[in-house]
Formats: C-alpha cells, structure tokens, sequence
C-alpha cells in the first residue's frame, strides 16, 4: 500500500464532492512581516493598529491577500498538484477580516467539471470557502482549474461548468464590524484621493515596477504552503523553468496600486480573474487600473469601488486585449475586484 500523496487527477474528481483540506494554519505578526517584505505593501490599514484603531477597528488585520493566499495554499494538494494552470476566479467575497491569532482552514466543492477535446486534461471547477477557528467563513471564491489526466482513457465525466455570476452584486459586500472612515487621516494613509475623486473608465498608471526573482516567488510559495509542482521542480516544464505562483503576481500587483490607489483599503469581492500570460523570474511588473464601476454602502463614510487591476510585463497602460479578443502577450493578470474607500 502506497503512503505517499501524487495528487487528484481529472478523473479522480465528481460533482458535488467535498474536500476538508489539510492543514490548519495558524497565521500571526510573522506572516504580516514576510508579507511586507516580499512585496512593496503599504496600505495603512494594514501597517499600523493606531490607523486600524482610528478607523473603527480594534487592531489591524491582516492584510486580505494573506488570508486568500493561505485558504488557497491549503487547496494545491488536492485540487492543483497535478495542474496545467489555474485558470480563473470568480464570485469571491471576503466576510470577516483575519486577525493575527486567527487559525484558517479550507473546504472546497466540486461544482463542475469539463474534459478538454485533446482528452489529456480537463477544467475542474470548485467554490471554495476559508474558515477561521470559530467556524466563522474568512472568505469564499469559485476557482477553475486545468488538470492533467492520470489514465488516458478514463471515460469523460458529463459536462457540467456552473453559471458564475459577472460580479459580486454590491450590496452583497460585507463591511468589517465597526468599519468607519469618518475619521480618516489622509496624511497618514499616503494620497488625498477620496472615492469621489474617482471617475468609471479613468485609467490610472501606478508608474513603479518589480523584477521578479526566484528566490522571492519561491519564499512566498513556500508561505502560502503551496504545493504545486509547476513552483518547485524544474523537471515539470520542458523549457526546466519555475513557473511564477499567480497569487505572487495578484499580491505585487496590488502593492504596487497603492500608487494611485493608497484609499482603496480593504478588498471586499473578487469579481473575475485571469492569469493571462505565465510569468518567470527577470521578469519585470508592472501594473495599472481601470476603475469600472462605484457604489455606496451603508457604512459611515465608506464607498465601494470596482477595479480592474491588470499586471503587464510591458505596454502601455490600457493595452489589454489584442485581435480576436486575446490578451496581448505581455498581460499577466486580469484582476476584477471590490474595494472598500472612504468618501
């Protein structure tokens, strides 16, 4: 009897079925750390338990990125060990912040599964949710997957891909307990800008960038305990390079808006996402954002803004989608997301 794990593949999959990950993860201060030293991260929310404080809440959290990193870490053994790529999110909500302390845990479902016509892989679709030690859900998101076959001539299982809603419905999106931006300091948050100062469709470029190292996208890998091979073994591509963790280019990305975007505290709905283009190391990113859509909320002097935050290894700003609708081939990531900003 074998005792070692080599992961799910596409056969090994059925609708409906439920996975109870392993393992538990007690995130802290020292996540917050490495977090800030891998990446360029400097919203104040984040940074300071006196910003946090003046703002309703009784310390800082952590920043929501870690808490989407460590729930989804914890999928890689059994929904992408054995992964082409991850293909896409969507329908993504964060409901309460994670605290330092906070012990995070993952279920997913199976909610659909197509084969692909080469019969050598297939699309495996989950909902995933995060909870933390109370039972309470941190966050939840659908994610679609390409997935290796291990027995080529397993039977395609009946196609089924779930109707995934265009965005997160903004009045669905959940504001922190105690959340209020009536006495926010925009000094000491970084930039002026207030959620009225945005208009939809304007384009803002966040001007900085940030070549990517191996051992830096190895480190945060290893910290989000991913497990998934294409990050690790060389033997796994034919061209023997690493391939850079989507989650690694989602958080640079979002550090670098900061630039532009310093108000845009907390990410409240991931509405779609893309990793377009694989990364590898001496790449550089660079990224901007288009703002798509605003809404209010019922929470004291907060609004909600609808971003687009696109990764690029180069073009301009804007650039996005080339003939026949395809993204150019500099475009990294497609991020469409809610994020909550005082008005």
């Amino acid at each position: 009897m074998t005792k070692t794990n080599p992961g799910r593949f596409f056969e090994d999959y059925q609708l409906g079925q439920v996975i109870d990950h392993a393992t538990p993860r007690t995130v802290g201060a020292g996540e917050r750390a490495l977090y800030h030293a891998l990446y360029p991260a400097r919203h104040a929310l984040y940074s300071a338990d006196t910003f946090a404080q003046r703002c309703g809440l009784e310390q800082s959290p952590l920043d929501d990125l870690i808490g989407f990193h460590t729930v989804f870490g914890k999928t890689v053994p059994d929904i992408s060990l054995n992964a082409v790529a991850n293909l896409g999110y969507a329908e993504g909500r964060f409901h309460v912040p994670v605290w330092p302390g906070d012990t995070l845990r993952s279920r997913s479902e199976v909610i659909g599964l197509r084969q692909n016509s080469n019969g050598k892989s297939g699309v495996v679709y989950v909902r995933t949710q995060g909870l933390n030690q109370h039972g309470t859900v941190v966050l939840d998101y659908v994610r679609w997957v390409m997935v290796r076959k291990g027995d080529l001539g397993a039977p395609a299982p009946e196609t089924m891909i779930p109707d995934l809603a265009p965005a997160v419905p903004p009045e669905t999106l959940l504001v922190p307990e105690g959340l209020d931006f009536t006495h926010y300091d925009f000094a000491l948050a970084g930039e002026p800008h207030r959620w009225g100062d945005y208009e939809i469709g304007e384009i803002i470029d966040h001007v900085d960038g940030v070549t990517l190292e191996e051992a830096e996208h190895m480190m945060a890998t290893r910290l989000w305990q991913n497990t998934s091979k294409v990050h690790f073994d060389g033997t796994n591509r034919e061209d023997g390079k690493h391939l850079i963790y989507g989650g690694h280019i989602i958080s640079l990305a979002r550090a670098l808006s900061f630039n532009g975007l310093a108000n845009a505290q907390m990410i409240a709905g991931i509405n779609a996402g893309a990793h377009a283009n694989p990364a590898f190391a001496g790449d550089t990113v660079r990224a901007w954002s288009e703002v798509l859509d605003k809404a209010e909320t019922a929470a004291p002097s907060i609004g909600a803004i609808r971003l687009r935050l696109v990764a690029t290894k180069g073009g301009a700003p804007g650039a996005l989608r080339g003939e026949g609708g395809k993204y150019l081939p500099e475009v990294l990531l497609d991020l469409d997301y809610w994020a909550l900003m005082p008005t």
